[in-house]
């Protein structure tokens, strides 16, 4: 499969992702300032074949020059342009989002109907724009493109898990299961932290190695790959090599495999490390740019989870207190209403 034929096929899932009109890729020229136009993919034939946009020009050079993401959801013609269609069709898109390639350039989607795209779909967006830079010098192009959409179903039966599983050990394990069959690694579990951070637990494992019955396994917050995550804020992502010491995922403990691959990512909840998802694999392999945005992806989903778990139980906590919706509504008598506080 050529480049070109690989990025149109990258292309056109895009453009089914996001059940947009049109996806254009825009990549640094040979010579000047000029980002060529290297693939698009279409549900119209109205866009320029062979155009180019310098940095700073309309929202595909905005995009270019400033490295940054952009939405706009609904599209005004009387402030800015897109640049890339022929014709008067710019006239008809509604919606448009873009994100900047790694490798330089930009990957923008766009629609004809209004507020398309959201903000979580930039992360999704962004996902594509790392595979396209990875894929312009891997090898064994076929192979990273038939991964693309196989990811992508897996993440979809990820996201129905929140809708099908309301109580947590069941997601969890269901989870941690659809992680090990989509990445092929032979372990993941997740582990928690609880306030005040001075030890972590092993809440769940895909298949049992450390826990016994159902309690969690709680280990001191130093201990292992995992306790460095924590301790951080950073993932780990190591491939392993032949004859490499074992990977120590929670600290030395008995019957563990010589574990050789992990990724331990960071479950972000409230803006501070509450979990860490961590994958491993008995043999090194490699941990190519998919696979790595596959789990970031995942892990979004699994923050996800838990953000709303932590909003249903500060929910339950503060409602016996709000007067207004437990007793009805309060009829407020100045005589009888706390003083405020004197101000100092």
């Amino acid at each position: 499969m050529s480049a070109n034929t690989l990025e149109k096929h990258i292309l056109s899932i895009v453009c089914s992702v996001f059940d947009a009109y049109s996806v254009v890729l825009f990549l640094p020229g040979e010579e000047g300032e000029a980002h060529r136009l290297a693939a698009e993919f279409s549900l119209g034939d109205k866009i320029l074949p062979e155009v180019s946009i310098l940095p700073g020009k309309g929202l595909v050079g905005w995009i270019i020059r400033n490295r940054q993401p952009l939405l706009v959801p609904n599209f005004d013609q009387r402030q800015s342009n897109l640049g890339y269609y022929a014709d008067g069709e710019e006239s008809n898109i509604k919606a448009f989002m873009g994100c900047p390639v790694p490798m330089g350039g930009a990957l923008c989607v766009d629609s004809k109907r209004q507020y398309s795209f959201s903000d979580k779909d930039h992360k999704i967006l962004q996902m594509f724009a790392e595979l396209i830079s990875r894929q312009q010098g891997a090898t064994g192009r076929q192979e990273l493109a038939g991964d693309i959409p196989r990811y992508f179903a897996e993440l979809g039966v990820i996201q129905d898990l929140r809708f099908r599983y309301k109580r947590w050990p069941l997601f969890l394990q269901n989870y941690l299961r659809i992680m090990v069959e989509a990445t092929g690694f032979d372990y993941c579990a997740f582990a928690s932290v609880d306030e005040p951070g001075e030890t972590y637990c092993v809440e769940a494992e895909s298949a049992r190695l450390l826990l016994t019955g159902e309690d969690p396994l709680i280990l001191p917050m130093g201990s292992g790959i995992t306790g460095w995550v924590f301790r951080n804020d950073q993932p780990v992502v190591a491939e392993g090599t032949e004859g490499a010491p074992a990977a120590v995922l929670f600290g030395k403990l008995p019957d563990m495999p010589d574990f050789q691959a992990t990724v331990c990512m960071p479950v972000m909840v409230n803006k501070s490390t509450r979990g860490v998802l961590c994958l491993a694999h008995t043999e090194p392999r490699q941990i190519d740019e998919s696979m790595r945005s596959f789990i970031r992806q995942g892990v979004d989903h699994l923050a996800l989870f838990l953000e709303n778990l932590y909003l249903k139980m500060r929910l339950r906590t503060m409602l016996p207190k709000a007067r207004v919706h437990s007793d009805g509504p309060q009829a407020y008598d100045p005589d009888t209403a706390p003083m405020p506080p004197a101000k100092e």
